[in-house]
């Protein structure tokens, strides 16, 4: 409960308590101010006795309220025994000065507090509307058909006004324990919902985690591919051309040989700074992924003298550094494939921003193969395309390969469109 609803309560509080006792001082005020000084005595007597035990009464309900708090504005039998004296002794006091009605105005503020049943609290509120009508038509006992006529009006509109305000605090009470429970439900969800951003937060550092536990497995996994296809290849040619010179009198089929060796080590050597170069996208430092791309292609041309066009289509953005070091990568992995395995003439490289999604494609004509042998040349060394398709797995990309033997082969990356913030 707010500040706000804790302080109308107290003072609601506070005006069931005391609002009895100035009402009655209100009657009681111009009722001596006006009564007959020639009045028998009894009357007086009467009235002030009334008075008198009417002070009692407000004063035991006090106590009550008091001693147990919860039950003071809870429907009871006690308050409902309560309601009744208070509107009897009000009764009789109007019936001896109608100035008393306005103690009887009282029933009006705690019918829905006291009495239990909402059939026996308008049947109170009713009471207490005859009351006061009855002094509104010039005081009781009525005299004259004419005042039983008026008495009769107004305690159609007395009772009809409080049934409408009854009705629409009824409403109001409603919508009172509408919003508390809503309230109450929205801090419910709110908390659960915050116990799910703290878990989701959890399960994104465990992710991230083990994200980079399986990057740093790509990596190695990529790197002893590299070293197999390129470094250990070439030292093994090496090898064999440094045998047949060991092995050969004639000393122009060794020169041959070890100008081969020559070549293979220059290679190699290249292949070895490339693979050191890849371990991290230099060429995105200055450049956004298309620039980029547009020169990795242009540079694989030509030292491959294989003719490579690349084309970027959709609207260019600027990527996430993850998402375009991981697309660049696939595509120099891709490019590698092509100069090792597809002894390709052609070779195009698109790169395509559609909305939500980014798509990489690289194609050549090369000899293509069958991709349903995939395991097999996996299991004999090939870890090329395994390491593309888990690059972008990392990123929840997919990928998707197609060749067939003979007529080349086509590679499409797509993975989310994940925008740089910074």
């Amino acid at each position: 409960m707010s500040v706000v609803d804790s302080q109308i309560d107290r003072r609601w509080d506070q005006l069931h308590t005391w609002g009895p006792y100035g009402l009655l001082v209100i009657g009681l005020v111009p009722a001596v101010a006006t009564a007959d000084p020639h009045a028998a005595p009894a009357k007086w007597y009467t009235g002030w006795a009334l008075v008198g035990v009417a002070v009692v009464l407000q004063l035991g309900w006090h106590g009550i309220r008091l001693r147990r708090p919860g039950r003071g504005r809870t429907p009871s039998r006690t308050g409902a025994v309560y309601y009744v004296v208070r509107w009897a002794l009000a009764f009789v006091l109007t019936w001896l000065n109608p100035f008393f009605a306005f103690y009887a105005a009282s029933g009006y503020m705690d019918a829905d507090e006291t009495i239990p049943g909402r059939r026996w609290q308008r049947l109170g509120l009713l009471a207490s509307a005859a009351t006061v009508a009855g002094a509104q038509a010039g005081g009781m006992p009525f005299g004259s058909a004419v005042q039983w006529a008026v008495f009769a009006a107004l305690l159609v509109a007395n009772s009809g006004l409080q049934m409408v305000v009854a009705h629409l605090t009824d409403q109001e009470a409603q919508r009172s324990r509408e919003r508390t429970a809503t309230i109450a439900e929205l801090e419910r969800t709110n908390a659960a919902l915050q116990q799910a951003l703290d878990e989701n937060a959890a399960l994104h550092a465990q992710l991230l985690v083990q994200a980079r536990e399986a990057g740093v497995a790509d990596e190695r996994r990529r790197l002893a591919a590299e070293i197999h296809d390129t470094l250990a290849q070439g030292l093994t040619g090496i090898i064999a051309q440094l045998q047949v010179v060991a092995n050969t009198p004639d000393r122009q089929a060794a020169r041959e040989h070890v100008d081969r060796a020559v070549d293979l080590a220059r290679h190699s050597l290249g292949e070895a700074r490339r693979s050191v170069h890849n371990l991290a996208p230099v060429a995105l430092e200055n450049d956004g992924l298309p620039e980029a791309l547009k020169k990795t292609v242009a540079e694989w041309g030509e030292r491959t003298a294989v003719r490579a066009e690349f084309t970027v289509t959709g609207t260019a953005e600027q990527l996430h550094e993850e998402v375009a070091a991981t697309l660049l990568r696939i595509a120099q992995e891709a490019l590698s494939n092509a100069a090792r395995h597809a002894h390709a003439t052609r070779v195009g490289v698109t790169l395509s921003f559609m909305g939500d999604e980014v798509s990489l494609d690289i194609r050549d004509d090369g000899r293509g193969f069958d991709p349903l042998a995939l395991p097999a040349r996996t299991r004999a060394g090939g870890f090329g395309l395994d390491g593309i398709r888990a690059r972008a797995e990392r990123i929840a990309g997919s990928l998707t390969l197609e060749s067939e033997p003979g007529h080349g082969t086509a590679v499409s990356a797509r993975v989310p469109l994940v925008r740089d913030d910074r």
